[in-house]
């Protein structure tokens, strides 16, 4: 499959509509909580220097996401596009590592001139027999939704942080911000401060730039998801918990613990 900005060239070319990247320092967290698993479900391997996901549709309106090996084509159309300029994602295709049908992502967008986006039909002979990527069900809560949840915090941060009292202390052992009891949060702690002896696989553990020199981290779990500021307090959310954010203040121990898993971090470079 060729990949164009017109899929009206050839029949079986890709209108593009977006693209994200795939690397151990960023990846739609929706697909997993590092690195490796997210590039299992794409069936990839997680090579080191990552894939760059391109979302589109066929001619006949088919979707499809084509993984390419370009990394910095991709990063440069994202960055393009994000600062509102033009840029016209046309990888060679023999950067094109795998075509996959679906979308892992919901996309707003669709392309003009062709049918309405839809999955193509299984053909095993054309390798097409595994079910088509999808985005998950907004309607339900699980590890793709709590990680998504994440997500929005991290995007939102100034918003959310101000719907915290100030006065939010740091979640002792038995107890959560609020002063009941919560051993889900002081479980999260106590894991993520055994990252600091073993490691977790790349991407558990993710740095963003954050305003005055901060950063921002991503911090996975098995059952649950940290956002935090370094300079500022967590967000945790827990699988068992659907929909529930507990903030974490600062206290004596965070600081520290903030520090020493950003060093541990994976950073977009």
């Amino acid at each position: 499959m060729s990949v164009t900005e017109d899929a009206r060239d050839t029949d079986d070319a890709l209108f593009v509509l977006t693209a994200v990247l795939l690397t151990p320092a960023q990846f739609p967290s929706v697909l997993g909580d590092d690195y490796p698993e997210a590039c299992a479900v794409l069936g990839l391997e997680p090579f080191e220097d990552g894939y760059g996901l391109v979302l589109g549709q066929d001619g006949d309106g088919a979707r499809w996401t084509v993984v390419v090996d370009d990394v910095s084509l991709v990063a440069c159309a994202i960055a393009a596009w994000d600062c509102g300029m033009e840029y016209d994602l046309s990888p060679d295709e023999r950067t094109v590592v795998a075509a996959l049908p679906g979308w892992p992502l919901a996309v707003a967008v669709a392309a003009p001139g062709v049918p309405a986006p839809h999955d193509p039909a299984p053909d095993p002979e054309l390798g097409l027999d595994r079910p088509p990527l999808s985005p998950p069900d907004a309607g339900q809560w699980g590890p793709a939704q709590r990680r998504l949840g994440a997500d929005e915090i991290a995007l939102q941060w100034a918003v959310w942080r101000e719907q915290v009292d100030e006065d939010v202390e740091f979640v002792q052992p038995g107890e959560s911000a609020e002063g009941q009891q919560h051993s889900g949060v002081r479980a999260v702690l106590e894991q993520a401060h055994a990252y600091l002896e073993s490691p977790p696989p790349p991407g558990r553990i993710r740095s963003a730039f954050a305003a005055g020199g901060a950063r921002t981290l991503r911090v996975e779990g098995p059952g649950w998801s940290m956002v935090a500021r370094t300079d500022d307090i967590a967000f945790v959310l827990l699988g068992d918990e659907p929909g529930e954010i507990l903030p974490v203040g600062r206290g004596p121990e965070l600081p520290g613990l903030l520090k020493a898993l950003d060093d541990l971090a994976v950073r977009p470079s």
